[in-house]
């Protein structure tokens, strides 16, 4: 036999205690996994740390999509702050993805935000509780970006609008979460034409 030396690291989203009391997770492995754990809060709890992971998702992105943008300004980071999070830090890195792919300049700004950031006022006019375990904000972005197209008859400038996006924005997060779905023909011809 070859003897190995490892350390197993895991995270998960889910209240493993609770996960436990209902049966859903083995005793015997929780107890071995569990030597040392690290409680890491929600985003909206530490944004203190926005700033930090912002430059780091920037540096990030700057890289992947080999853009040169300096910094955010102190009013996108403001905004950045003032924002819920309901989707954590993958809705955070998303938003800065996404910023970084759209800028145009060499700092990232509130326009280049705000368009993902306006689904909070809107949101905010319904009660929503956040589930202990939280949300898996990917499919909930999926699921808004489906039925905004449903009641939009497949249009995308209306669907957009219903979900205060702008057109770029609303077809850039269809087709990175790769949803199918009714898009009018004239929008399929118009996008396949058109770079971005």
């Amino acid at each position: 036999p070859i003897k190995v030396d490892v350390r197993i690291i895991t995270a998960t989203n889910k209240d493993i205690e609770k996960e436990l009391a209902k049966g859903n997770f083995r005793e015997e492995l929780y107890y071995r996994l569990r030597v040392v754990t690290i409680e890491l809060p929600a985003l909206r709890d530490r944004k203190s740390d926005i700033p930090e992971l912002s430059q780091f998702f920037l540096k990030k992105y700057n890289r992947e999509f080999g853009k040169r943008i300096q910094g955010i300004d102190s009013t996108a980071i403001n905004a950045l702050g003032e924002y819920s999070w309901p989707g954590n830090i993958r809705q955070f890195e998303s938003v800065i993805e996404r910023a970084v792919i759209m800028c145009d300049t060499e700092t990232i700004t509130l326009r280049d935000i705000k368009s993902e950031l306006r689904y909070s006022e809107s949101a905010c006019s319904f009660d929503f509780d956040l589930p202990d375990g939280g949300i898996n904000f990917e499919e909930l972005e999926k699921d808004l970006l489906k039925k905004s197209m449903a009641r939009a008859n497949g249009v995308v400038a209306k669907a957009a609008k219903l979900l205060g996006m702008s057109y770029k924005t609303f077809w850039y997060r269809w087709e990175k979460l790769n949803i199918d779905g009714s898009v009018s023909k004239s929008e399929k011809q118009e996008q396949q034409l058109k770079p971005f």
